[in-house]
């Protein structure tokens, strides 16, 4: 998600006045001498999604704490091996974190917890910029050891063109409503005194979300469905009427 701001202010005019030996500054800001009128206009653009980010990683456990990440370690190499091996450019991968935690067996017989030993947890995040690969991709992973999997979330790399349509939008919209309130009472149009923006990308139909615990639940490719994302531009307008 990314935030970007544009502000159009009325202008501050700085009036410094001599008073004997001693300088006194005065601010002075015009203030709009008509109505004003504040929106808040949302627009959203669809398309493909072009790119796929999923989470990958290993859990081992072990007697001690040292035993438990090196095993870790070791496991680790081999996914992030078979992930390049794949021809995901090293800087798509990113660690997303590294856990170590103690490991407790629990019965059902009201007794305490046991202490058993340690658990460590790898995970790194995966961008995948051949969409038609990712189901592969993730069998792949799982082939070599990783036994979690959490995502896809899809995403378009470059959606300038989709913000500057749903911008454009959103301004009209905004437009065209600060004209109405006007009109309704008395003035003939506005002008324009701020305006901030944010952006932000969704997906209409929710996030795909598919987790794999152990390489046996595996049993072939998972198929994978991109659908639509959306890309939205909310405008935060300020109107003064005129006449």
């Amino acid at each position: 998600m990314t935030k970007t701001f544009a502000r159009a202010l009325p202008l501050a005019f700085l009036a410094t006045l001599a008073a004997g030996p001693a300088l006194a500054a005065v601010d002075v800001t015009p203030t709009a001498a008509n109505p004003v009128v504040e929106l808040s206009v949302t627009e959203t653009v669809l398309g493909a999604p072009d790119t796929a980010t999923f989470s990958t990683g290993v859990t081992s456990k072990a007697p001690t704490a040292q035993e438990a990440l090196r095993a870790n370690s070791a496991e680790m190499e081999k996914v992030i091996a078979q992930i390049v091996a794949l021809g995901i450019k090293r800087e798509d991968i990113q660690t997303s974190g590294i856990n170590l935690n103690a490991d407790y067996e629990y019965g059902n017989d009201g007794r305490q917890p046991r202490f058993i030993g340690y658990q460590v947890t790898n995970q790194v995040t995966v961008k995948v910029r051949d969409m038609k690969r990712l189901g592969a991709i993730l069998d792949a992973v799982v082939s070599k050891g990783a036994n979690n999997i959490s995502g896809p979330n899809f995403s378009i790399d470059d959606d300038s063109t989709a913000q500057r349509e749903a911008r454009d939008k959103a301004m009209q919209r905004a437009q065209a409503q600060a004209v109405d309130y006007a009109r309704r009472i008395g003035f003939t149009g506005v002008q324009l005194l701020a305006v901030s923006e944010f952006t932000s990308n969704v997906s209409p139909m929710g996030m795909a979300d598919m987790k794999r615990t152990s390489v046996q639940s595996v049993a072939a490719a998972p198929p994978i469905e991109g659908g639509q994302v959306g890309t939205s531009v909310t405008v935060n307008v300020t109107y003064q009427m005129t006449r």
